[in-house]
């Protein structure tokens, strides 16, 4: 859905204003989202930002369930904590989808290991490094030179070595899309 830094700039799609009336030739006749309508759309909003479908959505949640507090922060740390988010937040990749292509074509290790799936939950204290080719760390440096995004306090990068380690595990302030959890946790929850 978003590609790159988009969001960072004044063409964010989660951001912007909608025009008084919405696109299409029969505007008038849309009515008024309804309760279910409404929490659908965070919903997709969630699964379609971090690229998840429908059952490995519903793994997740059910992990969230089993986790002490709050169910919907622990969902959006779990969905955080995925691979391909973590590889996007460290700046390796210009975007999420670049993000699970560089995962899935062996460019990136954790603690060393290969690792080719992109759903892979990142724990506190992994590390995430580049593959020792000289085609991987061309391509990773070329994502870093194109002005990346800001690295979060969660995590810390070396853009020397192209090794980034989870410091923490991310918290409800590390989201930066504005959703609003609860209604996501009253429409899964039915």
């Amino acid at each position: 859905m978003l590609k790159g830094v988009r969001c960072e700039t004044a063409k964010c799609a989660m951001e912007r204003q909608w025009r008084a009336k919405p696109p299409g030739m029969h505007s008038w006749r849309r009515r008024k989202t309804g309760d279910y309508g409404v929490r659908l759309r965070e919903k997709q909003k969630v699964k379609r930002y971090y690229g998840v479908l429908e059952r490995q959505f519903s793994l997740y949640f059910r992990m969230a369930e089993r986790a002490t507090g709050n169910t919907g922060e622990a969902l959006l740390s779990i969905l955080e904590r995925r691979l391909d988010n973590v590889v996007w937040k460290l700046g390796f990749a210009p975007s999420h989808n670049a993000a699970r292509q560089a995962i899935a074509h062996g460019h990136i290790h954790v603690n060393g290991r290969r690792l080719n799936r992109p759903s892979y939950l990142v724990r506190q204290g992994d590390r995430i490094a580049v593959k020792q080719a000289e085609r991987s760390q061309k391509l990773i440096r070329q994502a870093l030179g194109d002005g990346g995004v800001a690295v979060q306090t969660w995590l810390q990068v070396d853009a020397q070595t192209l090794e980034g380690v989870i410091a923490a595990l991310p918290t409800r302030e590390d989201v930066q899309i504005p959703v609003e959890e609860q209604m996501i946790i009253e429409m899964c929850s039915r």
